[in-house]
């Protein structure tokens, strides 16, 4: 009888417990919030960055504040001098002398992580791009895009949009992404991916 009632009070104990976590799940555990929206942190709200928050140099040296950008689409992309994709160039700028009278801003960011493909100096990559592509979209100053030292902005754009597989390093130069005029990252665009095939995309947010 004794060992009847004690398995019973067990029982009634698991049962009441996983009852319990039913009630108290949800809370527990609950999903992160979208990003881009408040997080409530020990009591306080946290809002998250938007690419609006983030400082970079230009080429020239000149430290652009993206706040600048508020009310601009952007399209962000990691650029080299020596890629096989380098030719995209062309293709950007066309985007951007497109689109630019409607809010289009393309910002362009030499990186030479990739097979060593932007070696050059800031001069150098400027002088390229001008002479062969006619780029009149900013560029900026060569960064990381990877790693440790990777410049904050792209730390942010990776973490916001991951790859395939919901990697977040970058794979190759000319990887693009897509911000919308309140700097929320949107979307990324893989090197393969042909500018023009961004046009849709961009007429959404315009």
């Amino acid at each position: 009888m004794k060992r009847l009632i004690r398995k019973s009070a067990v029982s009634a104990l698991a049962v009441s417990l996983v009852a319990g976590s039913f009630l108290i799940g949800p809370k527990a555990y609950s999903a992160s919030p979208e990003r881009g929206k408040q997080k409530q942190t020990g009591g306080k709200k946290m809002t998250e960055k938007s690419v609006l928050d983030f400082k970079a140099r230009s080429l020239s040296g000149e430290e652009i504040d993206l706040s600048r950008y508020k009310g601009k689409v952007l399209v962000i992309v990691n650029t080299a001098s020596k890629c096989g994709f380098t030719n995209q160039y062309a293709g950007l700028e066309e985007l951007y002398e497109k689109y630019k009278d409607k809010g289009l801003e393309i910002l362009g960011f030499p990186c030479n992580q990739f097979g060593g493909q932007e070696p050059g100096s800031e001069e150098e990559i400027a002088n390229f791009c001008q002479k062969n592509y006619g780029v009149d979209f900013q560029m900026f100053e060569k960064v990381d895009v990877n790693g440790s030292d990777a410049h904050p902005l792209y730390k942010f754009l990776t973490h916001e949009a991951p790859g395939a597989l919901k990697t977040e390093a970058i794979k190759w130069n000319f990887t693009k992404f897509l911000v919308d005029k309140n700097g929320k990252v949107l979307k990324r665009f893989a090197p393969n991916v042909a500018p023009k095939d961004l046009e849709s995309d961009i007429e959404k947010q315009l």
